[in-house]
């Protein structure tokens, strides 16, 4: 018995010591921060009332104003929320060197669609980054630009068919779903060459899959929450993400289109024509070794996990901004008629081309203000990698430390935004985003590890609205939410019922 009361003496000690050191890290640095809570450390509520951008934007509203950073936690992990833009620009450009990963889980040996670019560290993810660069070049993504206009022309049939299926219910259509269906067409085409047909029939395998990502995870929230702050934990547990039968349907797809290819000969200008191009000749060879090495080619693995985070990362959000820019124009429809205007005067009864999307300046401001007031993703995170003193400040950011800037929440900083709710295209005139710090509008990041999909992200939402909009008015139904109400779940901003509006044909 004696034993026993001293072992768990011993176990108490231990475990108070440990949320002592833990806990008390930001007093001990000097640097404001909200108190947590045991064990879940600031993210009270987390998942069911509340999303991480409304944790965020508490401590935003706390401490802006009063310090360049403040001291929070996500559970265990010790986090500075980076409150100040001229600071924001130092991490993601000035001393990129010392925040240059994301801290997010990666595990190639037993999950190897999780070694693609959003995850990779150090100089693997430098040797991949510059070996895709070229492949989001602007001839290229014009070059796959016919494809998305082609997949545009089914999204219009698919409307036209929800259109006719409606008029028992007021011409109320789910836009989201249609907007995902499109975007999964798109990506399917692009980045596994072949036709998913998800417009036609909402329940194909692709439009499945996609959708298992954030529908079906591995794990319970509590075993993902575990993951996300304890990365290289759970990678020496040898932990996995992905569900088994997503990743052997990715592989096998990826895997069969090589093949295809490489033996017929064909090409589409496409993604996997590209990494094609980049494949290693001996697999063997370049699966020798420890870690990624990329001077050989990529192995057919790596060429799975590119293709994958293009498929997952390019449908979700695009889609999201569609139906997202939808719900506003239906909201406003001076802006949606200007918009309409504005895509008729250029293309003049004409085909959409990747040239005649460049001369839609309006257009370009209305995605880029939907992309302000609904950003897809909330936060940008970093890891800083070696310690870093924090400019005019005596703070300094120990490595280890994450660094989160809240996009979201600057997003809809009043004293940036004035009224930041309402839809106002016009903040995106020439004029008005020069009088704005450059690191107030972050939809895509900035510096060497922005968004390396971004220009093909937007030209597909721009030719997939342009299709929409030519052909038919959206407006509010007896379903649609004002406003909307999102789901605290889901890792990026994504509404709880769907959204609904009335479609009419023009």
């Amino acid at each position: 018995m004696l034993l026993i009361l001293a072992l768990l003496g011993v176990t108490f000690f231990l475990a108070y010591s440990f949320y002592h050191n833990t806990y008390t890290y930001w007093a001990r640095k000097g640097v404001p921060y909200e108190p947590p809570l045991p064990l879940i450390g600031n993210m009270l509520g987390l998942g069911t009332k509340y999303n991480l951008r409304d944790v965020n934007q508490r401590i935003y509203n706390k401490f802006k104003g009063k310090t360049p950073l403040a001291g929070m936690f996500l559970f265990f992990k010790r986090t500075a929320l980076i409150i100040d833009p001229n600071l924001i620009k130092e991490i993601l450009i000035k001393d990129f060197h010392h925040f240059q990963d994301r801290g997010v889980f990666n595990n190639v040996r037993d999950d190897p669609l999780t070694g693609h670019l959003l995850t990779l560290e150090g100089q693997e993810w430098r040797s991949m980054r510059q070996k895709l660069t070229p492949v989001f070049s602007s001839g290229k993504i014009k070059q796959m630009s016919g494809v998305v206009v082609e997949v545009g022309r089914h999204l219009t049939d698919a409307m036209d068919k929800s259109v006719s299926a409606a008029k028992v219910d007021d011409g109320d259509v789910e836009i989201k779903d249609l907007c995902a269906r499109f975007t999964t067409d798109v990506i399917g085409s692009c980045a596994f060459g072949l036709e998913c047909y998800s417009l036609k029939d909402p329940n194909s395998e692709f439009r499945t899959k996609g959708a298992m990502m954030f529908t079906r995870p591995r794990h319970s929230m509590l075993v993902q929450a575990f993951i996300f702050t304890n990365t290289k934990l759970a990678k020496k547990l040898r932990m996995k993400v992905l569900p088994d039968d997503l990743t052997n349907f990715f592989m096998a797809a990826v895997k069969n289109t090589v093949e295809y290819r490489l033996k017929s000969g064909v090409k589409r200008n496409d993604f996997i024509d590209q990494l094609i191009e980049l494949r290693a000749e001996n697999e063997e060879a370049a699966n020798k070794g420890k870690g990624i090495d990329l001077s050989k080619g990529l192995t057919l693995e790596q060429m799975a996990a590119q293709s994958f985070v293009f498929f997952i990362a390019g449908f979700e959000t695009s889609s999201s901004t569609m139906a997202f820019c939808l719900y506003e124009l239906a909201l406003n429809q001076d802006i949606q008629d200007q918009v309409r205007e504005e895509i008729e005067s250029v293309l003049e009864g004409e085909e959409i081309s990747y040239d005649t999307l460049a001369k839609m300046t309006y257009l370009e401001q209305v995605v880029a203000e939907t992309l302000r007031k609904h950003p897809v993703l909330s936060q940008i995170i970093r890891e800083c990698n070696q310690s870093y003193k924090v400019p005019n400040t005596d703070i300094v950011i120990e490595k280890g430390t994450s660094a989160l800037i809240p996009v979201h929440n600057i997003h809809h900083d009043a004293d940036i935004y004035p009224d930041p709710e309402r839809f106002d295209p016009s903040r995106f005139e020439l004029e008005e985003v020069n009088s704005r710090h450059p690191f107030s509008y972050l939809p895509f990041g900035d510096g060497p590890r922005n968004c390396i999909g971004m220009r093909f992200g937007k030209m597909q939402a721009k030719i997939g609205l342009v299709s929409l909009l030519r052909r038919f008015r959206f407006d509010i139904s007896k379903k649609t939410e004002v406003p909307l109400i999102l789901d605290t779940r889901s890792p990026t901003l994504s509404t709880k019922h769907g959204i609904h509006l009335k479609v009419e044909r023009i």
